[in-house]
């Protein structure tokens, strides 16, 4: 590894949001947007339950105009035409699709907002980059390492905008307990829990477990094998997997293809991708990451271990007796612990001085990280959370798993973000695409 690419991954941590897109080596796309009056025009692809949460945060802001929207459900499509008319009017027009591509191919879409299944988040977002589009990507930035690394490369090669859906980056409580472990207040950073939560009482870990739900007929005006993507054919359908909702009731549960391979990396990537990227951060390990994973059982480990470069150990495992998902950090000063809505810290001197704010508004619709990404849009200068953070965190989560699948330690170099010297933790970087989908990761 040369001295440079040294120096230019370990000040990624400090610099990432800071940089403008030609400070990655490419000209930046110049805005469209050129009026103070212009509006970014929006697409929507996949209309569930979190894509709707987004749809009702972008649609408020003056500055936004949605125009289509995309989902291989048909129920979905007309739902999201009646919010839309719903904020615009009767009169209104918006277009939808049961084909990403059909959107993709539309010149007046400026960006999209990405909320489908994780297993088909690289494919839809490297080809939004390829069609000229700036992309908000929901968390986890991707299902699989490899997906993560083709994902960067297309952002930087076409010149994109693209924010990964890590909000708790824009909430105050989390942003307080980060600047207070980067500017050392803290003093040296010792140790770090994060919690990420369990599917079951009797659940040791977060990872995704084996999906053995019954068959079940596929409903009527759902397109299975678009859902289905990359995934095998042997993948069948079940409500949970994508939850039936009519004209007059939505979802009443969250999709499980989270919770179960291959579909979805557990509470690992789904809660991981939160709380993970928030030690990350409060480390300074954007772009970074561990040297090493212990799965937990190894030897004297009880949890799953993170073992850093600067000799800071983090550890998934729970931090409260609530069982929070959230984080605690530990230095030699003092400690704080951060979750949704909540802080605590050893010390007066390290509480927030301002309030949280907007507790009345569902977490997953608060508009502070979305207002990031269409002020980015605007600017052509990086969101908060770029590609190289969101896959970095991503693959802290993917890396535990990997390191539990296999039942023992892995070591990581996140440098040039490979395994070092093992051929069956490199082989869990990826999946084998179904027939006729692997060219979908060609940037």
């Amino acid at each position: 590894m040369q001295r440079r690419d040294f120096i230019r991954f370990s000040a990624l941590g400090a610099a990432a949001a800071a940089l403008p897109l030609g400070a990655y080596g490419a000209e930046p796309a110049k805005s469209k947007k050129t009026s103070k009056n212009a509006k970014v025009q929006m697409g929507f692809i996949g209309l569930g339950q979190q894509g709707m949460y987004l749809l009702s945060s972008f649609i408020n802001m003056d500055d936004v105009r949605v125009l289509a929207g995309c989902d291989v459900y048909d129920v979905k499509r007309d739902r999201f035409v009646r919010r839309v008319k719903e904020k615009y009017g009767a009169k209104a027009k918006v277009d939808v699709y049961e084909d990403y591509q059909d959107l993709l191919s539309r010149p007046d879409i400026d960006a999209v907002v990405i909320a489908v299944p994780d297993h088909q988040h690289a494919i839809i977002a490297i080809a939004a980059c390829k069609a000229g589009k700036d992309v908000y990507l929901e968390k986890p930035a991707t299902l699989t390492i490899y997906e993560g690394q083709q994902l960067q490369k297309a952002v930087r090669k076409h010149c994109r905008i693209l924010q990964v859906g890590s909000q708790q980056r824009s909430s105050m409580e989390f942003i307080t307990a980060a600047n207070m472990a980067r500017e050392g207040m803290l003093g040296k950073i010792q140790k770090v829990k994060v919690y990420v939560g369990r599917n079951d009482v009797n659940t040791v870990t977060g990872a995704p477990m084996p999906c053995k739900l019954p068959h079940m007929e596929v409903p009527a005006g759902l397109n299975w094998d678009k859902w289905l993507g990359p995934l095998p054919e042997s993948v069948y359908y079940h409500s949970d997997l994508d939850p039936v909702i009519t004209p007059e009731q939505d979802e009443q549960l969250w999709g499980a293809w989270r919770w179960y391979k291959p579909s979805g990396g557990g509470l690992m990537t789904d809660w991981g991708a939160h709380m993970f990227d928030i030690a990350q951060w409060m480390l300074g390990k954007d772009g970074s990451g561990p040297v090493e994973v212990i799965p937990p059982g190894y030897s004297y480990y009880d949890h799953l271990t993170y073992k850093y470069d600067n000799g800071v150990i983090v550890s998934e495992e729970p931090y409260n007796e609530r069982h929070s998902q959230g984080v605690m950090i530990y230095g030699e000063d003092g400690w704080i612990k951060v979750s949704r809505g909540s802080y605590e810290a050893s010390d007066p001197k390290f509480n927030m001085k301002e309030s949280l704010g907007e507790e009345d508004i569902p977490y997953e619709a608060r508009g502070g990280h979305h207002r990031n990404f269409i002020n980015s849009v605007l600017s052509r200068i990086d969101p908060n959370v770029p590609i190289e953070v969101g896959h970095s965190s991503c693959t802290v989560c993917n890396l535990g798993n990997i390191a539990m699948e296999l039942n023992r330690p892995v070591q990581w170099n996140p440098i040039v973000q490979k395994f070092m010297h093992d051929e069956e933790a490199t082989k869990l970087m990826h999946y084998q695409y179904r027939p006729g989908y692997e060219h979908l990761l060609d940037v």
